[in-house]
């Protein structure tokens, strides 16, 4: 076994592919120092200046009501529930105007599949946001709240992403992949909202539409490390066909308040999947590292093992943090991290082209020690705007009619 593992080294050393037996050997069986040695050759044949990027935008999620229901998500509300939030236009105008306060240009946006939001309400906030902030850019709703939005307005998912390319999209994130295998969605509740063939396609046609996409994946619940690597190699494949990833993404899943529960996979075991997705995905120029779950030092760690990026500054999280992790890095810290580590930190826009050297360098910027929340606790407005739509739950019609 020893010998078929430095040969399949000797391979990925050389630049070759290897196949999902060689992976599982190697997930399985390298030294985790080996793995990390690959694939920091990797990260370093890739990006030779030196360089570690970051982003400064902002994470907003803009609804908690949600009807998927995933036994792995602590974040959602179902329809009704008096902790449910929709986010108004100008509650997004004020945090776009902090998020450039701070040297940001654009909004990752994803949230709920909320049924009381048809898919002219997005239309409506992309078109305000541009008209307001020409500049900015709309990283905006995964796979499937695309899907969740097609089976609402009963259109087909490419016509509801050239309407919302028209009104203002620029990028697509990769939330909503978890594991892109149809056996590990049903058993986390997440086929309903989409299929792992849903979710590829979704990213299939933004591709096509010239749209740059992100891609993600949470292990650490159900799969297989079988599986786990299955969801790389698919991937792997649309990128071959399509060549629409700027970058990847893995996260462990966080166990606290799910109705899933169990627990988090160890620091090491996020090291070894980092390692793995770098040789496997030998055709993702970027990987990130996942500080928000791991912590910054774990988060500076991954730098040796194939993450040649920090991610955002966030500024704002409410997903993971509702599962119990909240650890926060502002742009001062992110770019300590990175300078330890013995990198060049630069600012980077989604398309991962350098815009500069550290913001807080340039000018004043204020100090960030905590990430925001969606909303302050205990406000439960329902934004003006609302009455515009139509409501489709008992519920929404009911709250739009109470609150105004």
């Amino acid at each position: 076994m020893q010998n078929q593992i430095e040969q399949i080294a000797e391979r990925v050393r050389a630049g070759g592919r290897i196949d999902a037996a060689d992976a599982l050997l190697m997930y399985r069986e390298a030294p985790t120092a080996l793995l990390g040695q690959l694939a920091d050759g990797i990260r370093a044949r890739k990006h030779p200046e030196g360089v570690v990027s970051y982003i400064i935008d902002r994470n907003v999620n803009y609804t908690n009501v949600c009807v998927a229901r995933c036994s792995f998500c602590a974040f959602y509300r179902p329809v009704g529930s008096p902790e449910g939030y929709v986010l108004g236009f100008d509650e997004l105008f004020r945090k776009i105007d902090e998020t450039i306060a701070v040297g940001g240009g654009q909004l990752l946006l994803q949230g709920g599949h909320n049924p009381d939001l048809p898919l002219t309400w997005y239309e409506d906030l992309f078109r305000a946001i541009k008209e307001r902030y020409p500049a900015f850019k709309l990283h905006a709703l995964s796979p499937p709240e695309t899907v969740h939005l097609s089976r609402l307005s009963q259109l087909p998912v490419e016509e509801v992403l050239r309407r919302l390319i028209a009104a203002g999209l620029d990028s697509v994130p990769g939330g909503g992949a978890e594991i892109l295998v149809d056996r590990v969605r049903k058993l986390l509740h997440c086929y309903g909202k989409a299929t792992a063939d849903e979710w590829l396609g979704v990213m299939r046609h933004a591709h096509r539409f010239g749209l740059r996409t992100t891609a993600t994946m949470m292990y650490g619940t159900v799969e297989t490390d079988e599986e786990r690597l299955e969801h790389l190699l698919r991937l792997r494949a649309l990128q071959d066909e399509t060549g629409g990833f700027t970058a990847f993404i893995a996260w462990s899943y966080q166990p606290s308040h799910t109705e899933l529960s169990g627990t988090e996979a160890t620091g090491i075991e996020y090291l070894r999947t980092l390692a793995i997705s770098r040789i496997v995905l030998d055709n993702f120029d970027n990987l990130q590292a996942s500080w928000v779950t791991q912590g910054g030092k774990v988060g500076q760690l991954s730098l040796a093992y194939g993450a040649n990026d920090m991610g955002s500054v966030m500024i704002e999280e409410n997903v993971v943090r509702a599962a119990g992790a909240s650890y926060c890095m502002d742009e001062v810290e992110i770019v300590r991290n990175i300078e330890d580590a013995g990198f060049v930190a630069k600012r980077r826009n989604m398309h991962y082209e350098f815009l500069g050297d550290p913001m807080f360098r340039e000018r004043e910027v204020p100090r960030m020690l905590s990430l925001a929340t969606a909303r302050r606790e205990g406000d439960t407005s329902v934004p003006e705007e609302l009455r515009n739509y139509p409501a489709r739950s008992r519920a929404g019609k009911q709250l739009r009619v109470v609150k105004h």
